[in-house]
């Protein structure tokens, strides 16, 4: 049966969300805040600023009227910035029916509440609605998932049903979904391997070479899991498609938003220059200041969340946080 779908947020990922399942034959809506984006993808079907050589859906639809939207839906896929999703969801979320599924792409920890998406939702969506939302990570740029080359990611709920709706729907021959029931680290390996790709660009922006991102990968990696089975997560969780499979994605690949800003604070550019330059949300710079708060208020020792944080509001130069690593006291590899 097809499904009625909005997708909220038609940046590069929602919008190649939005296309994939507008080509698989499903009756998709797609919210952009821009006007002139709407206009763009129903005239012309391209997005222009955030996925401009990527030819879209004829099917698909598009409007700038959150209400219009989400009208009939029986899908809600939520791919706002982080930072935003409380806002733009708060004013629909009462009148969504009960029998919604609410899939969640959305990367990121609010640094209001240190919430992550999950319990964002909580807070703001019908009980029955927030049991079986689902949350979509993994290793996927959305250029390359528009250009259909084949990609892997996971899907997390409490529902094991909505899991696996939400699989059946995402599922075709170039996007593979697996299921998963850890919600916690799904989540939270989305978000913070972003902190740790901003450290990786700041060590290439620095001319570092392969030891030293190895190094913050697999150091990056031990920081994810030791909040994250703090906060109740799975550790194998981050051993797989939402954990270290996004995080070796966007520490190395080109496209890497977060990589590039970090490969620029590197070089010595300030981060209010970089962010006044770029067209879409680098994710990070905002989980590093929550995901750095929720260190200290778990008592979690996390020196490249922290290093990475005073580069990015407290000035530190980025060499100099680099060397502060590198002189921490010695320490076995593993330890609690």
């Amino acid at each position: 049966m097809k499904a009625t779908v909005a997708v909220i947020g038609a940046g590069s990922w929602g919008t190649t969300l939005a296309n994939l399942l507008s080509k698989k034959g499903e009756d998709v809506q797609l919210w952009a805040y821009e006007p002139e984006v709407a206009e763009a993808i129903r005239e012309r079907h391209v997005n222009p600023i955030y996925l401009p050589d990527i030819p879209l859906s004829p099917s698909l639809r598009a409007t700038s009227s959150l209400a219009e939207a989400v009208e009939g839906a029986t899908v809600l896929v939520s791919v706002s910035p982080a930072q935003h999703v409380r806002r733009i969801l708060a004013g629909i979320a009462a009148d969504l029916p009960h029998g919604t599924l609410v899939v969640s792409a959305s990367k990121g920890i609010e640094t209001s509440t240190l919430d992550t998406m999950a319990e964002v939702l909580d807070d703001i969506l019908p009980a029955p609605v927030a049991k079986r939302a689902s949350f979509l990570s993994g290793p996927s740029f959305a250029l390359e998932v528009a250009q259909e080359h084949p990609t892997a990611v996971a899907v997390a709920s409490r529902s094991t049903e909505a899991a696996q709706e939400t699989q059946a729907l995402f599922q075709t021959d170039y996007f593979r979904v697996y299921t998963n029931p850890d919600v916690r680290g799904v989540e939270l390996g989305g978000a913070l391997k972003n902190v740790i790709a901003l450290a990786a660009g700041m060590a290439d922006g620095l001319g570092f070479g392969h030891n030293t991102r190895a190094a913050l990968i697999t150091r990056g990696l031990a920081e994810m899991a030791r909040l994250g089975t703090a906060l109740g997560a799975s550790p194998l969780t981050f051993a797989g498609l939402a954990g270290m499979g996004d995080l070796i994605l966007t520490c190395t690949g080109g496209l890497s938003r977060n990589r590039q800003v970090g490969i620029r604070l590197g070089k010595g550019e300030r981060l209010s220059a970089i962010l006044g330059d770029m067209k879409m949300v680098a994710e990070g710079v905002e989980t590093s200041r929550a995901a750095h708060d929720l260190a200290l208020r778990e008592g979690i020792e996390m020196p490249i969340v922290s290093e990475v944080y005073r580069v990015l509001f407290e000035d530190k130069p980025a060499a100099d946080a680099v060397r502060a690593l590198m002189l921490r006291e010695p320490r076995p590899e593993q330890w609690q």
